[in-house]
C-alpha cells in the first residue's frame, strides 16, 4: 500500500536530531515556556522574515487568541462578522464562532478552491470587521484587490496558514501578509510536530503582546491575570522537534513541488480535474487535490490497488450538525467542490516509483457510473 503521508519515514529523516534535541530537554528538567520555546520562535520569525511570533498549543487556538485578543483591544466585539470561505477545514470556524462572532460564508473560486475575492465585498456590513483568508492546500489566498478591500471598509485580515508555511506571493511568506496569521504544526503538516503545536504570527506588537498573555491564563505576571485567558502553550520538547525540522522545509517544499509537477504532467485522464495554480512560490503542495464527479468510485478504485487517498473534506461546515442553523443557505459551488475532491499521496519521501504507479492506476482509470 502506497501511504497517503508516512509519517514515519518522514521523521526518520531527521531521527538523530530530534533523539538528540528531545534528550536535552528531558535532561534540562525546564518543559513549558524555556529556552526551547524561545528558540523556536526566534527561528520562525527569521524564516518568516520578521514580525512577532508566540508559540501555542495548536492551530486551533493559534486562530482563537487572535480573535480574543482583537476583542480585547476593543477593535471586536460580540456579533462582528468574518467574511470566511465556505470550503474550508471547520477549524477556521471554530474559531469564530468561538469568540461568539458571525461567521459569513463566502463561495471560493472553482480553480484555486480559495476564497473569491469577487464575492466579498457584496458580502460586508456595517457588522463586518475582519476577513479569514485560508491559503488551503498550500496555495497562496491573495491580492491586490483583497488589500484594498480591506483598507475600503477598515477591515482586518486574518491568515489561516495552517497548510502553506513558506508559500510567498510577490517574495513575502504567508503569514506576514495580513494582521496576524494561525500556523498549526499538526504532525501531517508541512512542518510538523510530533504532536499538537501552533503559533501566530503578527507585526503589531500590542496585539502579540495580548495573545501572548492570553495564551498564558491571560497573565504576564505569575498570578497576576490581566484577562480571562487560556492555557495554550507549547511545550519544549515540541519546540525543540519543530526547530530541527523548520530547517528544512524549504528543501521538502521544493520536493513536494517536483512531485505536483509530475503529476500535473503526467495525468492525461479528462475525467480528472487538476489542481490550477499561479507561480511556483505562491504554493507549498501541502495537498495534491483532484476532482472529479465519480470520487467515491476512484477513491474505491485506488485503494483497491494499493493507494490511499483522502478526502479533504467530505461534509461541507453548513451542513454539520454543530452548525445545523446555517443549512438553509445555498453554497453551490462549495458542495460541488465537497463531492468531487479527493487528495493524493504527496510527501518528501514518496519515491518515483509510487508516483508513477498513482499516474498509471489514474490514466487507467475508466469510469463506470
Amino acid at each position: 500500500m502506497i501511504k497517503f503521508l508516512d509519517l514515519q519515514k518522514v521523521n526518520a529523516q531527521y531521527s538523530d536530531e530530534l533523539k538528540s534535541a528531545a534528550a536535552e530537554v528531558i535532561d534540562s528538567g525546564w518543559y513549558l515556556l524555556g529556552n526551547k520555546v524561545q528558540e523556536f520562535e526566534n527561528s520562525l520569525k527569521n524564516f518568516q522574515g520578521g514580525g512577532n511570533v508566540i508559540a501555542v498549543a495548536n492551530g486551533l487556538d493559534a486562530l482563537r487568541l487572535i480573535f480574543k485578543a482583537y476583542i480585547e483591544l476593543g477593535i471586536m466585539n460580540e456579533g462582528d462578522e468574518v467574511i470566511v470561505p465556505a470550503n474550508t477545514y471547520i477549524a477556521s470556524v471554530l474559531a469564530i464562532t468561538d469568540n461568539k462572532l458571525v461567521p459569513v460564508l463566502v463561495e471560493p473560486n472553482l480553480d484555486t478552491y480559495n476564497l473569491d475575492i469577487d464575492l466579498i465585498e457584496s458580502k460586508i456590513t456595517s457588522k463586518t470587521k475582519a476577513i479569514m483568508i485560508v491559503h488551503l492546500y498550500g496555495q497562496i489566498s491573495w491580492s491586490s484587490e483583497l488589500e484594498n478591500i480591506a483598507k475600503k471598509y477598515s477591515l482586518k485580515i486574518i491568515e489561516d496558514n495552517a497548510q502553506a508555511i513558506g508559500a510567498r506571493w510577490n517574495g513575502v511568506r504567508s503569514g506576514n501578509l495580513g494582521d496576524a496569521a494561525g500556523f498549526s504544526f499538526y504532525p501531517g503538516k508541512n512542518l510538523g510536530a510530533l504532536g499538537d503545536s501552533g503559533a501566530v504570527t503578527t507585526k503589531d506588537a500590542e496585539l502579540a503582546q495580548v495573545i501572548r498573555t492570553l495564551a498564558n491564563y491571560g497573565s504576564a505576571q505569575k498570578y497576576v491575570n490581566l484577562y480571562q485567558g487560556l492555557n495554550s502553550r507549547m511545550d519544549e520538547i515540541q519546540a525543540a522537534f519543530l526547530t530541527v525540522k523548520l530547517k528544512y522545509v524549504e528543501n521538502e517544499a521544493k520536493i513536494r513541488r517536483e512531485v505536483a509537477s509530475k503529476y500535473i504532467r503526467s495525468i492525461k485522464n479528462k475525467s480528472i480535474i487538476l489542481p490550477n495554480y499561479g507561480e511556483n512560490e505562491e504554493h507549498v503542495w501541502h495537498l495534491f487535490v483532484i476532482r472529479t464527479k465519480n470520487r467515491d468510485e476512484l477513491h474505491s478504485y485506488l485503494t483497491e490497488n494499493g493507494v490511499q487517498t483522502l478526502i479533504h473534506y467530505p461534509i461541507p461546515i453548513y451542513k454539520q450538525d454543530c452548525y445545523k442553523y446555517m443549512s438553509n443557505i445555498s453554497l453551490p459551488i462549495t458542495d460541488m467542490i465537497h463531492n468531487e475532491v479527493l487528495s493524493l499521496p504527496i510527501s518528501s519521501i514518496i519515491t518515483k516509483e509510487e508516483v508513477l504507479k498513482i499516474v498509471d492506476l489514474l490514466n487507467s482509470y475508466k469510469a463506470i457510473s
